[in-house]
């Protein structure tokens, strides 16, 4: 057995040293993820905001359609 420890599993890796897919950086990845994760939470309250409430027909229609599923 080897002294050093495989490079990907040092905990003290410097992640703008270490690469990921496509060559990019550990620190670069998180950052994309990091904006992806901002621009789906966007656009999911863009789409919820957009959605008309439901009348009181349409709640009770959805209640008694989803009941006879779970006979």
């Amino acid at each position: 057995m080897t002294d050093h420890p495989e490079p990907d599993l040092d905990p003290d890796a410097d992640p703008d040293k270490l690469k990921g897919p496509g060559g990019m950086t550990l620190r670069q990845i998180h950052e994309q993820v990091q904006k992806s994760v901002e621009r789906d939470r966007e656009a999911l309250a863009a789409h919820h905001a957009f959605v008309p409430p439901q009348s009181r027909w349409q709640r009770w229609v959805r209640y008694v359609w989803g009941r006879s599923g779970r006979r």
